[in-house]
């Protein structure tokens, strides 16, 4: 995991938020490459998951939302993690979690789970800790003032459900897809991206009839599980994990796991979720008048009448086919799009032998990328930087770098431009040399095999096309 780390950072993937001034814990930014390979990660999911589809549309929800949506959801009264502090060290920790925390002062004297040591400090007695970020609207912080930073995308997608349906032409069963940041005010953040406190999701809800659920979250374990696959993750580094405790709104929850050099962690999570969200939201609608008048506390939602939710309520579906209402079903996948791209990286990262300019064979570091994934399609060398090859290089790279992200280097020698592209997981590089200006070849060096051919200037980009495998 050094070396992934160290990597990141080298080659412009991942940065420490705020490391001019020290960092800050739980906060990441991604450099130029690392943006590009996160955002193929994002649009390969939204193209499997809406572009390909004819079943799910797309949402893009606000991040601030109106308090009551999450006094409704029970993010307000239930979402926390039992937190215990040492007194020595002055550390947090997840009460629930001590497996491998050591207090920063006292040497640890109790073993934990697996051989390892816990935190053997004076702790305080656990104590519940809301996960969520409070901040207020407007130019006062009293209660009425009060609003959140979202700590998951799916609530958007529930407030708008009358919205998609009225709107669109969607017909049971279909799903609404998100992209967006959340923020969760992690105890313990660690484990590099895997566990921080802003963070990126990819969610879709698919709504269906209720007794079809079953089937349908059958159905996305499989679909979700076989995607990773697609994309070049090993598959005996990917497990099933169902759920044995469940949470108050899942009938069913299956993660998918991935197995880092920490450990196994959830890479995406497939819930039936029941129709738990739109009927807490119907009677978070009907407390609404109570919470006004209260002067914005966010009082208890009384139970509502059942069968004025059914055949009254905003979040209902009107089945035209058999003619009633009733509140849909539904199951969510919800994915990671941070620990997604670590998965990737973590998963491609590989050291093998390369020859050097005087034939003596040093390690080379390589991201075997998937080509869809990789951050550069491929990058254009001139051989030497004189006798027209950089004059023929860059015309070829402009030509390619309107269809892809591609880059153009004419620094150091050969083998090092070829090392640089390996460590971005670059699939091919594509070198212009004497005979290019003879014949019209280029020679083309593959990433993974290393072995070069040369193929005509003019089929450069219908091969690459061929490599990445889509328009």
């Amino acid at each position: 995991m050094e070396k992934i780390v160290s990597l990141t950072k080298r080659r412009g993937f991942i940065f420490q938020s705020s490391e001019l001034y020290g960092g800050i814990n739980g906060a990441w930014d991604y450099g130029p490459v690392g943006t590009l390979l996160k955002r193929n990660v994002k649009d390969a999911w939204w193209r499997a998951m809406v572009q390909d589809r004819e079943d799910i549309v797309g949402l893009e929800a606000a991040i601030l939302m109106h308090p009551m949506v999450w006094k409704a959801s029970g993010h307000v009264d239930g979402f926390s993690d039992p937190m215990i502090d040492c007194r020595t060290c002055k550390k947090r920790f997840r009460a629930d979690d001590l497996d491998g925390a050591i207090c920063g002062q006292k040497p640890s004297k109790k073993p934990g789970k697996g051989g390892q040591d816990f935190c053997g400090g004076d702790l305080t007695e656990p104590r519940s800790f809301n996960l969520m970020f409070e901040t207020a609207l407007g130019p006062l912080s009293d209660t009425s003032a009060k609003c959140f930073l979202r700590p998951e995308t799916a609530q958007g997608i529930f407030v708008n459900f009358a919205n998609v349906v009225q709107s669109s032409r969607v017909k049971l069963p279909f799903g609404i897809a998100q992209i967006g940041k959340s923020f969760r005010n992690e105890i313990n953040p660690r484990n590099f991206t895997f566990r921080s406190r802003e963070f990126e999701q990819m969610e879709m809800e698919f709504f269906c009839v209720p007794g079809t659920d079953d089937a349908w979250f059958e159905k996305w374990v499989q679909t979700r599980w076989e995607w990773y696959g697609q994309l070049g993750l090993k598959k005996d580094r990917l497990r099933l994990r169902p759920h044995e405790k469940l949470a108050h709104y899942s009938k069913a929850t299956t993660d998918i796991e991935y197995l880092f050099p920490f450990g196994w962690g959830e890479l995406e999570g497939i819930a039936n979720r029941t129709d738990f969200d739109l009927r807490q939201h119907q009677r978070g609608v009907r407390t609404l008048p109570a919470w006004q008048k209260e002067g914005g506390e966010l009082t208890g939602l009384p139970l509502a009448d059942e069968e004025a939710e059914y055949h009254k309520g905003k979040l209902s579906y009107f089945d035209d086919e058999k003619k009633q209402r009733y509140i849909p079903y539904v199951i969510e996948p919800a994915a990671g799009a941070d620990r997604a791209t670590l998965a990737f990286l973590c998963d491609a990262y590989d050291e093998d032998g390369a020859p050097d300019a005087n034939g003596k064979v040093e390690t080379r570091v390589v991201l075997r990328l998937h080509p869809r994934l990789a951050p550069v399609k491929a990058a254009v060398l001139p051989l030497l930087r004189k006798d027209g090859h950089p004059e023929r290089a860059e015309a070829l790279y402009k030509d390619l770098r309107k269809r892809w992200m591609v880059e153009y280097d004419e620094s150091a020698a050969i083998g090092k431009r070829y090392r640089r592209q390996d460590e971005i997981g670059t699939p091919l590089c594509i070198t212009i040399d004497h005979q290019t200006l003879t014949d019209g070849t280029v020679t083309v060096r593959a990433r993974d095999s290393m072995t070069q051919q040369r193929i005509p200037e003019s089929q450069v980009a219908s091969y690459l096309q061929d490599l990445i495998g889509l328009p």
